[in-house]
């Protein structure tokens, strides 16, 4: 697949700070060209290009949420958000591989200092994994025997550390926490131990390498690990005090916006010059493309200001040193998960304005298309969200541990 250069988007400037972009979206920017240029290798290999992994990991995007102690950036949640979707314009594979990398280095905050230190401390590593508790872990003298095998391991072919969820078996069952929960640790393990599975063949971001990846009874010592959900972060800075799983859900929907601001430009670069059979007027002038465009564009603007809104509203409290109740959680997750909605809605409203010329591989948005549709399959974004925010906010509790 062919894909067109990005287009301009001074037209669609959202707020003050996206008119006067940070360092960190301007590094964003300078990768455009290569990851432009490189979208047919990117999907065809299925994963993201370990060269270009590797120069990716130079600019350090992949440490946007990295704590400063360890040579990161620990930026604002909003700055990465607009990180993440100028890369997903671009490709939202590559924007994929980026979120899942940045989401998951807040960890480092919560690990004790020795492993923080090992596995992040590297300006060069790349980790990844998945929370999903497809792991049982035994205890043994000085940590844990693990086995499992987890799906949604994005980029792992690129990683150095990779984790995974693992209940803790006690005679053949999940050993309990006092609140009756199953103790959940999500496990850190080197890449050496894991062996990654060719089982990524999807619709769409099929670049982001999305294998399967597995670990048999590999060692890992007590304090590589934390307890889902228990463990609090040891530095208490306001990145770290932002709700986790709030964090997390805005990392993925911003894979969502980027691409369907992409969806919208190429449709208007489309819209010019294509003249559609039966008719002498260019695509730009039929009355009911104006429409798609403003309802589009309205969508995931839309959404997007609920995304900074709630946001806004997390920080003010973790800057402040303080816990973020349910009422900001809630609405952190629901923004996100409408993000994601409205941008999907923003992208098939573009893909069915562009009739025809939508359909074929040299289209990018087909490609926006396919793309869109899979982000919404994550858990942290999917449609169950909205009935456990929707119940909170009838009245009806308790929260989800995973709000």
């Amino acid at each position: 697949m062919s894909v067109e250069p990005m287009i301009p988007r001074t037209s669609h400037s959202h707020s003050a700070q996206d008119q006067n972009p940070t360092a960190a979206v301007m590094t964003a920017r300078s990768l455009v060209p290569e990851i432009l240029a490189r979208a047919d290798e990117i999907e065809a290999a299925r994963r993201l290009p370990a060269d270009l992994a590797g120069t990716i990991a130079q600019t350090g995007l992949f440490r946007l949420a990295t704590p400063r102690l360890y040579g990161g950036e620990e930026l604002h949640p909003a700055d990465i958000v607009r990180v993440i979707e100028e890369v997903s314009h671009a490709d939202g594979s590559v924007g994929w591989c980026v979120m899942i990398a940045v989401a998951t280095t807040p960890i480092a905050a919560i690990l004790p200092e020795r492993w923080a230190k090992e596995i992040y401390g590297n300006p060069m590593t790349i980790t990844g994994g998945a929370l999903a508790p497809s792991g049982r872990a035994t205890p043994v003298d000085g940590g844990y025997r693990v086995t499992g095998r987890w799906q949604w391991g994005s980029g792992t072919q690129n990683c150095q550390w990779i984790c995974g969820g693992s209940l803790i078996m006690e005679n053949g069952t999940p050993r309990q926490m006092a609140n009756g929960e199953p103790e959940l640790h999500l496990m850190f393990f080197s890449a050496d131990q894991v062996e990654i599975l060719d089982t990524w063949n999807p619709s769409g971001l099929r670049g982001t390498g999305s294998h399967d990846f597995q670990v048999r009874d590999a060692f890992v010592p007590g304090d590589r690990s934390t307890i889902m959900g228990v463990t609090r972060p040891r530095l208490r800075t306001p990145l770290y005090l932002f709700p986790f799983f709030g964090f997390m859900g805005m990392s993925v929907c911003s894979v969502a916006l980027g691409i369907a601001r992409r969806a919208i430009d190429e449709l208007i670069a489309l819209a010019t010059k294509k003249v559609p059979t039966w008719t002498q007027r260019p695509l730009a002038q039929r009355p009911v493309v104006h429409v798609q465009i403003a309802e589009a564009e309205a969508a995931l603007r839309s959404a997007r200001a609920f995304v900074f809104d709630a946001i806004d509203a997390a920080w003010d409290l973790a800057a402040a040193g303080k816990t973020s109740p349910t009422e900001i959680r809630r609405d952190l997750r629901l923004a996100a998960a409408n993000a994601v909605r409205q941008s999907v809605r923003a992208v098939d409203l573009m893909y069915e304005a562009g009739g025809g010329s939508a359909i074929h591989a040299e289209s990018p948005l087909q490609r926006c298309f396919r793309d869109v549709h899979v982000v919404t399959q994550h858990f942290i974004v999917n449609p169950s969200t909205f009935e456990q925010t929707g119940k909170l906010y009838a009245g009806i509790g308790p929260a989800s541990p995973m709000l």
